[in-house]
């Protein structure tokens, strides 16, 4: 029983929700993420899709490391399925980007991945109100996201 439990993938509700990706693209700014490697130790970290002439969506992430200014430019395609985008930074190796919660104003959003690792909290602007910013994490939680894992962006 106990090692079944290691082997077994945290339970989250990671099903996207339907966008009009017209009015998500554009600029966000990052408010809070799970910690993983490609972005750790970044500030004012901000996020810009743009819809490219063949479909495909260019993701330009950029931000500050050591006071050092980073960009990395990516890719995105659309699937079947609204709000579940596939991303790529490297060659021809997508995740999964799934949109969890969308303001219906389009100005905050919750994103995950295919795995419980993955969570972001964005916004059209460089700060939240407290309000929307804890009715974001309760809904990460209801999700069955860790949130005390969230590193809150100095932005």
């Amino acid at each position: 029983m106990f090692l079944a439990s290691i082997f077994t993938p945290e339970k989250i509700d990671n099903r996207p929700v339907a966008i009009d990706l017209n009015k998500f693209l554009g600029k966000w700014y990052e408010i809070a993420r799970f910690d993983h490697a490609f972005e750790r130790d970044m500030e004012k970290v901000v996020a810009d899709y743009k819809l490219l002439p063949d479909g495909m969506i260019q993701v330009t992430n950029s931000g500050y490391k050591n006071g050092k200014f980073k960009e990395t430019i990516g890719k995105a395609k659309t699937t079947d399925t609204s709000g579940l985008l596939r991303v790529s930074f490297f060659l021809n190796f997508y995740s999964d980007y799934r949109v969890l919660m969308i303001d219906k104003d389009y100005q905050y959003v919750l994103v995950g991945g295919s795995s419980p690792k993955y969570l972001w909290i964005m916004s059209r602007t460089p700060q939240l109100s407290k309000d929307i910013l804890d009715n974001l994490i309760n809904v990460a939680e209801e999700k069955g996201y860790d949130t005390d894992k969230l590193i809150f962006v100095e932005q």
